[in-house]
């Protein structure tokens, strides 16, 4: 929401390569289009605001166990979801420390900044972890993973994104899945931080065995919450894992489930939110809000490449963030981020590791709709321009303007 601006008031962290100006003299209105976190709406901040509830009262149970029924819904699953205070990654450490033990061998999918995190988090339990290099941008392989299984059969687990937030592309969730079991008795274990409630991802009816994501993505909440869902197979191989654990111990957090509690202290505040964002998504419903989200790709799509830009993963987008490469007229992509910031108060996200600089990524996960895309779209026309990149002006806006009109509603 806006905040007041104190007038001639230098704002810490602004380029120096760039005049500011803002659209109003006296109120600035920021915007976020990174892949998380990302907006929160309205009737969501109302509920943040108030004073939270305890929790360990009757009050708050009821909004716990809501919740937890709706995360069911949304997961696809009749498995319980564990929701955890913390960041996403605090949920794959979940995962692997309540699965695994040390010396098992896992097979990590290796595509972009966080299926190299899948790796790093088991290494550093001790698990043996072979890995498949996927070049940024791609999606794995099916005959990878088999090639992989074959070679290593004694693999108990394998990890990747469904979702990879660092490059824009979506790997083969079902497919992968399906390999797994063809050629081993490994456990699915799926990082669908970007994932979840952008596209279809049915748990049980793809026989996923651990499914994890985060509040501050489709989920329209600020960074705070996590969450993890098991298969019966995945519960099964707790009883075998033998790796240390105390916070994200999940037998502690089978016992509070029993009686309407978390194990510690949760984020109530941002639970006593996420019913309303549950409630809204059953009211809406799945289908809708995954043509939703590929609508708003689509059109975002549309939009870079008509300004003359080339997609990062052109050959398996996203639905939940679209990277996009940095033309060969601008030098530094990290100038395009700066000048949105900086010129509109829009926050996007660059590349990172080897790809700073070299590619810029808009998110349009949750708390978004067409005129967002539309805004954005004519913001980096302005960026690109004004950076000396040469496209027709109002080209991205009118491409993502005819997808609109002729996508279905």
């Amino acid at each position: 929401m806006p905040y007041f601006v104190t007038p001639n008031l230098t704002v810490q962290g602004l380029s120096n390569n760039f005049a500011r100006v803002k659209s109003h003299p006296v109120f600035e209105k920021l915007r976020i289009f990174a892949p998380g976190p990302t907006p929160v709406p309205e009737e969501v901040l109302a509920v943040l605001s108030r004073s939270p509830l305890h929790h360990r009262t009757k009050e708050f149970s009821q909004v716990l166990g809501n919740v937890r029924e709706g995360l069911k819904y949304l997961f696809q699953t009749e498995q319980p979801v564990y929701l955890l205070a913390a960041s996403g990654s605090g949920a794959m450490e979940a995962t692997i420390v309540n699965l695994f033990s040390q010396g098992d061998e896992v097979l990590a999918v290796n595509g972009g900044k966080f299926g190299e995190r899948w790796g790093k988090i088991a290494a550093r339990y001790g698990l043996q972890v072979h890995t498949i290099e996927v070049p940024w941008g791609q999606a794995v392989s099916t005959d990878s993973i088999a090639s992989a299984l074959k070679a290593h059969p004694k693999i108990k687990g394998v990890l990747f994104q469904a979702s990879e937030t660092s490059t824009g592309a979506f790997h083969p969730v079902k497919e992968v899945a399906e390999t797994v079991r063809a050629h081993s008795d490994a456990l699915v274990v799926v990082d669908a931080i970007t994932a979840l409630g952008v596209v279809n991802l049915p748990m049980d009816e793809w026989k996923l065995d651990a499914v994890v994501s985060g509040s501050q993505k489709a989920l329209m909440l600020p960074p705070g919450l996590a969450f993890l869902a098991l298969s019966q197979k995945a519960h099964a191989a707790r009883k075998e894992s033998k790796l240390p654990k105390f916070y994200f111990d999940l037998n502690a957090e089978d016992k509070a489930m029993g009686t309407g509690q978390t194990a510690w202290t949760t984020a109530v505040s941002l639970i006593s939110g996420l019913e309303i964002i549950l409630q809204n998504i059953q009211k809406a419903g799945l289908p809708a809000l995954f043509a939703f989200h590929e609508r708003l790709a689509g059109a975002t799509r549309a939009g870079v490449k008509a300004m003359g830009l080339k997609l990062f993963a052109p050959d398996a987008p996203s639905a939940a963030v679209t990277a996009v490469e940095v033309p060969p007229s601008i030098d530094d992509g990290k100038k395009i981020v700066s000048y949105l910031r900086d010129r509109f108060a829009i926050t996007i996200a660059g590349g990172q590791d080897q790809y700073k600089g070299k590619i810029f990524r808009i998110g349009h996960l949750g708390f978004y709709d067409e005129l967002d895309i539309l805004t954005i779209l004519g913001a980096l026309e302005i960026c690109l321009r004004a950076l000396g990149h040469e496209c027709t002006p109002g080209a991205g806006v009118g491409a993502a303007s005819t997808f609109f009109l002729e996508a279905k509603a």
